[in-house]
C-alpha cells in the first residue's frame, strides 16, 4: 500500500517570513558578504576621510630672495606663518630651479635684487613665481594661494603704515555652503552612494551568483514559494544591511569627520532607501545574466561601481567632462544620488535638486526591479 501525504503548505507571509530569516542566516554566517557590508565601507570611510584630499596643504616651495633685507623677511614670514606652504629657503635660483626639476618643491617664489626699492614705487614691485605643472590641479591651487598671500601681504604692509593699497577692484569674497573650503566635507557624503552601491548591487550579485553555484538556489525552486516571494526575502534582508551601511556611514561623516549635515536625516533616508532598491534591482539583474560569480562580479564592478566612482560626480565634476560623457552619465544611478546627498549634507533641503533626482531614483528603481522580475521564472535553465 502506497500512502500519499499532502505537503504542508504555508501560507504567504510565513514564506516569506522565512526566507527572510533564511537571508539573514546566511549572510551572518558567510564572512565576506560581513567583510563587504562593514570593513570594506569602514575601510573606505578612513581612506577617503583621512587619507585622501583635493586640498593643497604644506605645498613646498622655494623662496628665492636676491637682495634680502627687511622687506623680504617680512614677505617670507607671511609665507611661513600659512598652513599652505612649507617654505625651503634658497640662495639663488639656479639652486630653485633644480630642486623643482628634481620634484623636492612645487613651486618658486622668486623677489628680485631692487624688490625693496620698486615695492615704494607708484607700480609696485612684481614678484616671479614658478610653478610645477605637472599635477594641474596642484598648480592651479598652488598659484591661487600664492595669489592670495601676496594680497594680503600688501594689504596688511599698507594698513601697519596707515595707507590705503589702491586696488582697482575689491573683493569680497563669500563662501557658502562649505566655507572652510575642506574637501572632506565634499568627499565623505559621496561616500554614502559608494558603498549603498557596495553592498546593494556588487554583494547582491556575488550572493546570487553564489547561490546558482552550490546549488542552493535551484532547492528554493522545488518548494512552494514562488518566484516573487524569493525576490522579496532577498530584497528585504539587503535592504535592511543596506539601510545598515548607510547609517553607519552618515553617523562616522557626522560625529568621526565632523561633516555638517544640514538637511533633513528622513528625507536623507527616503532618497537612500529608493536608492538602495534602485542598487539592489541592479544587482539582481546582473544575478540573472551570470550564474558565476566571477562573471557576477566584473559585471557588477564594471557596470555599477566604476561607473558610480567616476562618473556620478563623486571626484569630478560631470559639468567639466566631455559632452559625451556628460550623456552617458545619465544612465548611471549614483549620479542622482550623490547630487542629493551632498546637497542635504552641504546645503540642506534644496528641493529644486531633491525632487528631480529623487524621481530619476524612483524610476530607475522600478526600471531594474520590474526587468529582475519578469527575467526570474521558477526554472533552472
Amino acid at each position: 500500500m502506497i500512502l500519499q501525504t499532502k505537503p504542508f503548505r504555508k501560507n504567504g507571509s510565513m514564506r516569506l517570513r522565512a526566507l527572510v530569516r533564511k537571508e539573514f542566516l546566511q549572510i551572518v554566517r558567510d564572512p565576506s558578504s560581513i567583510a563587504i557590508a562593514f570593513l570594506m565601507p569602514l575601510f573606505l570611510l578612513l581612506l577617503f576621510g583621512h587619507g585622501v584630499s583635493l586640498d593643497a596643504d604644506h605645498v613646498p616651495i622655494a623662496f628665492v630672495a636676491e637682495q634680502p633685507s627687511a622687506d623680504t623677511r617680512d614677505f617670507e614670514a607671511s609665507l611661513l606663518g600659512s598652513h599652505y606652504f612649507s617654505v625651503v629657503h634658497h640662495g639663488s635660483m639656479p639652486e630653485a630651479e633644480q630642486a623643482l626639476r628634481e620634484g623636492t618643491v612645487n613651486a618658486v617664489v622668486r623677489l628680485r635684487a631692487n624688490f625693496g626699492e620698486r615695492l615704494r614705487r607708484p607700480d609696485g614691485a612684481p614678484i616671479q613665481a614658478i610653478v610645477n605643472g605637472v599635477d594641474a590641479n596642484t598648480a592651479r591651487l598652488t598659484l591661487g594661494y600664492l595669489e592670495g598671500a601676496w594680497g594680503n601681504w600688501l594689504t596688511r604692509r599698507a594698513a601697519s603704515n596707515d595707507k590705503q593699497l589702491n586696488t582697482p577692484v575689491i573683493m569680497e569674497q563669500r563662501i557658502w555652503f562649505n566655507s572652510e573650503l575642506k574637501s572632506r566635507n565634499f568627499l565623505v557624503p559621496g561616500l554614502v552612494a559608494i558603498i549603498m552601491t557596495l553592498i546593494g548591487a556588487l554583494l547582491t550579485a556575488l550572493v546570487m551568483a553564489r547561490e546558482w553555484e552550490r546549488g542552493t538556489l535551484e532547492a528554493l525552486l522545488v518548494t512552494p514559494a514562488t518566484m516573487t516571494e524569493i525576490l522579496l526575502g532577498k530584497i528585504i534582508a539587503y535592504f535592511v544591511l543596506g539601510t545598515g551601511g548607510m547609517l553607519m556611514t552618515v553617523g562616522l561623516a557626522v560625529w568621526l569627520f565632523g561633516v555638517p549635515l544640514r538637511g533633513s536625516f528622513w528625507l536623507l533616508w527616503a532618497c537612500a532607501s529608493l536608492f538602495l532598491l534602485a542598487a539592489l534591482g541592479m544587482g539582481l539583474t546582473i544575478s540573472t545574466l551570470a550564474r558565476n560569480q566571477f562573471v557576477a562580479g566584473q559585471i557588477a564592478i564594471v557596470g555599477t561601481f566604476l561607473p558610480a566612482f567616476l562618473l556620478s560626480g563623486f571626484i569630478f565634476d560631470i559639468e567639466s567632462m566631455p559632452a559625451a560623457v556628460q550623456a552617458i552619465t545619465h544612465v548611471v544611478v549614483a549620479r542622482y544620488f550623490v547630487s542629493i546627498v551632498q546637497t542635504l549634507f552641504l546645503a540642506g533641503d534644496v528641493w529644486a535638486v531633491v525632487l528631480p533626482n529623487a524621481l530619476a531614483l524612483l524610476l530607475m528603481a522600478v526600471l531594474f526591479l520590474g526587468v529582475t522580475w519578469r527575467k526570474s521564472r521558477k526554472r533552472l535553465e
